[in-house]
């Protein structure tokens, strides 16, 4: 602890017991105010100067160390000082004192409180950093809420201290004013509970909350403004119009659909988008292949001798196909059309917040939701438009199996589809500018993934810029640069796995003129609302998160919220977001890393469950990877889980469950799991976290407590 907060705390200590050892509160009730009132004036007459400036410091000493009495302080100016000088006095010394209690709250405080709960109080930091002042001044006008309170509590925010002063000073004026004109008549006060009528505190409370209507309605109407430059039309065709019939666009046409709305799905390609066609399911299917390979190959660990297995790659893609053919009809016009939603396939183009049009026709519409999803990023890479590149939209049209595949990029898509080809038995090359693939993950993660790509033969260049590519005699090549050194890799095939780029072009967004993130997705507040306040939203093209169950989370509150078109707004919470890379071992995260936790400075305690020992995985002969549990200190409360291992996509499961319903780890530990199951393995976690924390001091006294009893 720093030398400024023991002395301050050292104050705090001697003024509270001082406070209470002198009985200093007699001197702040009505009785003894309305005693010593005459005198008081009296030697104010004498000494104004004086008395004002005894008053002033006293007023500034109470309010700083937030001393009960406030309100007999302020009777007692307007009795002795009058309307002008009274105000005049308590307004300054009433903001100083105020502000002096912020400091202390924020030196004493707020650091902790930051570093302790800085994740869960982000959003509130980001509205005090843009509107806290005009909120602090709504609250000082309103006499309701305790201006000690307040001053304690902003003193744990971001808020600028010349901004609470400014603030306090404005917003407390009129408030002020009134408690020091009902002091005048201080001698005629029978009690406080009837100092103020309630007609006043009424009034009052409307000015306090004014401010808050009036900048509801001056937003409204900025919001609108954006709205006036085009025509709305009398009647509209359309509830709502959904672009795009991703994992988004399907979710959210199903749940206007469901409100009995009218609603048009637009899709210009394919039902069921990226999900379906050419990521999750396709990609899926190859590792599943890719993975009974594997097996195969490990036939012996497990006592079969001489098994066997060609790969038949067409047969592979083949299946692939099949298995999309086979959910295509969950996704497919008619069904949805059977669900109550109109479906349209072509070009939309986005005329007006107002009218969509598509197939020559002309749909007028009162909300509208952008799900246009992404696409692969193609990088400016000298030589690769010469060459016959493969992303992961293009690479399920493979015939043949590429003898060298170069996957670049080592993010989840890259890493997924590198082992998958090399489990079929193609040779693959990594490589990736980051000094790591899986970099988003802890280092120890993607070292655990990393040893078991380079084991099964994975080649992984990390670190490696990319040059250039180029056409050979009887192969391409690709060049790096790498701690000052180029290294060549030649192959057969190429996959571009880097990250993907919104769909925000082609269809008349610019028309609307949107505001794009500098990611260039959508740019979208907590309701999914775009700068246009009738258009929203959802999946891929809005971010932050690309996958799909985030996709369909996000339809939810866009539809909700383009339906009611302002009566009534959902706020999204990212606060739990799952996700899973399908390697093997595959890995699984919610909520913080501890790299993210140590990068954000929030406090938290670890506890590791290794899987080496599991039962069911050891009978599995999976037995490798962990359970890593970060938790508030002193607390089960959880703030993130990483998962390494066999179905880690699967047991994470119970972690995101306790963690959107406020559940510790204490709730997981006592849940009855089956044995021998993988899942078993959260209990474990559960139950390694409460063992580290048993009152060992205890054990001794227990000690000797069963055996005076077995005596």
């Amino acid at each position: 602890m720093n030398k400024t907060k023991l002395i301050l705390i050292a104050l705090l200590v001697i003024a509270i017991f001082g406070y209470i050892t002198l009985d200093l509160g007699q001197y702040l009730t009505l009785e003894y105010a309305q005693s010593q009132l005459s005198n008081i004036q009296d030697y104010k007459n004498e000494n104004f100067a004086q008395t004002a400036l005894i008053y002033f410091i006293g007023y500034v000493i109470a309010t700083g160390l937030s001393i009960p009495g406030a309100i007999i302080i302020t009777l007692l100016g307007g009795a002795i000082f009058g309307l002008f000088w009274g105000t005049l006095l308590v307004s300054f010394a009433s903001s100083i004192g105020a502000t002096l209690a912020f400091l202390a709250s924020r030196v004493l405080l707020r650091d902790w409180v930051q570093r302790r709960f800085g994740d869960y109080l982000a959003p509130l930091n980001k509205g005090i950093e843009k509107d806290g002042s005009f909120y602090l001044f709504s609250i000082r006008m309103v006499p309701l809420f305790p201006f000690f309170v307040v001053n304690l509590l902003m003193g744990l925010t971001a808020i600028r201290t010349t901004s609470f002063y400014l603030a306090s000073q404005a917003g407390m004026l009129i408030g002020t004013a009134v408690y020091v004109n009902a002091g005048s008549e201080l001698s005629q006060i029978s009690s406080l509970s009837g100092l103020v009528s309630a007609p006043v505190l009424g009034s009052l409370v409307l000015l306090g909350v004014f401010p808050l209507i009036a900048k509801l309605i001056l937003n409204s109407m900025q919001r609108n403004k954006e709205l006036q430059s085009f025509e709305k039309p009398k009647r509209f065709d359309a509830n709502v119009v959904i672009v795009g019939a991703g994992s988004a666009g399907l979710v959210a046409s199903l749940i206007t659909a469901g409100a009995k709305a009218k609603v048009i799905l637009i899709e210009k390609h394919k039902m069921g988008g990226d999900c379906l066609n050419t990521g999750c399911v396709p990609s899926k299917s190859i590792i599943r292949s890719g993975r009974i390979m594997s097996y195969i190959r490990r036939a012996k660990e497990f006592g079969i001798d001489g098994a066997k297995g060609e790969v038949n790659f067409a047969a592979v893609m083949a299946r692939v196909q099949g298995v999309i053919k086979t959910i295509e009809p969950h996704d497919s016009v008619e069904r949805f059309t059977s669900l109550g939603v109109e479906v349209e396939l072509g070009d939309a183009v986005i005329e007006s917040p107002y009218v969509v049009t598509v197939n020559d026709r002309r749909i007028t519409t009162r909300s509208i939701i952008v799900a246009t999803g992404a696409r692969p990023l193609v990088p400016p890479i000298p030589g690769l438009a010469e060459i016959d590149y493969l992303t992961s939209d293009s690479i399920w049209s493979l015939s043949e199996l590429p003898k060298r595949l170069l996957v670049v990029g080592g993010g989840p898509i890259g890493c997924e589809l590198a082992q998958a080809f090399s489990n079929l038995g193609a040779q693959v090359t990594q490589v990736d500018m980051a000094e790591r693939i899986m970099p988003r993950e802890d280092a120890e993660v993607s070292e655990e993934v990393a040893k078991a790509f380079r084991e099964q033969g994975i080649r992984i260049l990390t670190g490696h810029k990319l040059v250039k590519f180029g056409a050979g005699e009887n192969c391409d090549y690709m060049e790096a640069e790498h701690r000052g050194e180029t290294v060549t890799v030649e192959f057969d095939k190429v996959l571009l796995a880097i990250g993907r780029k919104a769909n925000v072009e082609g269809f008349g967004l610019e028309n609307l003129n949107l505001a794009l993130t500098g990611q260039g997705t959508i740019e979208v507040n907590e309701y999914l609302q775009t700068s246009m306040p009738n258009v929203f939203a959802c999946g891929d093209v809005a971010g932050p998160y690309q996958f799909t169950h985030m996709a369909s989370f996000q339809a939810w509150f866009a539809s909700f919220n383009a339906l009611l078109g302002g009566l009534y707004r959902s706020k999204i919470n990212y606060s739990v977001v799952p996700w899973a890379t399908f390697t093997d071992p595959e890995v699984a995260r919610v909520g913080l890393s501890e790299t993210e936790a140590k990068k954000k400075k929030i406090s938290y305690e670890l506890t590791r469950y290794e899987m080496d020992h599991h039962d069911r995985s050891l009978a599995d002969g999976e037995a490798h990877g962990f359970i890593k549990v970060l938790t508030v200190p002193g607390k089960d409360k959880i703030l993130g889980v990483t998962i390494v291992g066999h179905h880690a996509g699967e047991v994470i499961g119970e972690f995101v469950f306790a963690m959107t319903h406020g559940m510790g780890l204490k709730k997981i530990s006592a849940v009855t799991h089956i044995y021998p199951t993988i899942l078993e393995a959260n209990k474990f976690a559960a139950n390694a976290w409460r063992s580290e924390r048993l009152p060992e001091k205890y054990f001794p006294y227990l000690e000797k407590f069963f055996a005076w009893r077995r005596n």
